[in-house]
């Protein structure tokens, strides 16, 4: 997090500063958020961290800690399998319905080359940024805007759950070797293997989080 110049929508500022660090894990799940320090950090007041932290709790991503305290709400293996479900519906939609237009080549190599450019080198919220940029730009290739939105209520709580995935090296590489075949079968006009690599991708992500974060509960249990 770095420091933020003072504006009219300064807590949506904080609030977007506040969810990057807690999805890319520079905030880990259970980490205290001491609304001085967070204050003190993005050089703002606390009227705005505190504003930001009610929406944060509200969505699910802060959770009460004392009286007065906050801390980050730790993932739950349940919740993500439920959210990896439902994206993996929208996903094999939005492939299939992707598939065959003549606009993709561009956007979906624009996309694909930003993500595996930086594999080696980028941060986990870069990372999380290309793949959401990617998934998106599928989204908006389905000419289908239901799709987008459904999945926009989702995505603040995707991003964190990717950030999580993304966090091991070995996964990236795999991810945007998934992404490949995808647009590969997105452009030869193939809705159904589109289709079933984009729902199969999001099944393996599920499975691998799933089972990390299981023994993570099963650790600290």
């Amino acid at each position: 997090m770095k420091p933020l110049a003072l504006s009219p929508n300064l807590v949506d500022r904080v609030y977007d500063s506040v969810l990057d660090a807690i999805c890319s894990g520079a905030l880990q799940p259970g980490e205290p958020i001491v609304q001085e320090q967070v204050a003190e950090t993005l050089n703002v007041s606390r009227q705005p961290v505190v504003q930001a932290l009610v929406l944060l709790k509200k969505q699910g991503f802060v959770e009460q800690a004392g009286r007065k305290g906050h801390r980050v709400t730790r993932l739950d293996p349940e919740l993500a399998a439920r959210v990896f479900a439902v994206r993996g519906a929208l996903d094999r939609l939005a492939a299939r319905e992707a598939a065959g237009n003549a606009q993709a080549a561009l956007p979906l190599g624009d996309a694909l080359a930003r993500g595996r450019a930086l594999i080696g080198t980028g941060s986990v919220a870069d990372l999380i940024e290309a793949d959401a940029v990617f998934h998106q730009t599928v989204y908006a290739l389905a000419d289908n805007p239901l799709i987008a939105q459904t999945a926009e209520v989702h995505w603040r709580h995707i991003r964190r759950i990717m950030g999580a995935v993304l966090r091991t090296g070995a996964r990236r590489d795999t991810v945007w070797d998934e992404h490949g075949r995808i647009v590969e079968a997105i452009l030869s006009g193939d809705p159904d293997r589109a289709g079933e690599l984009a729902e199969r991708h999001v099944n393996e992500a599920a499975r691998r989080l799933v089972a990390l974060l299981e023994e993570d509960l099963a650790l600290t249990a």
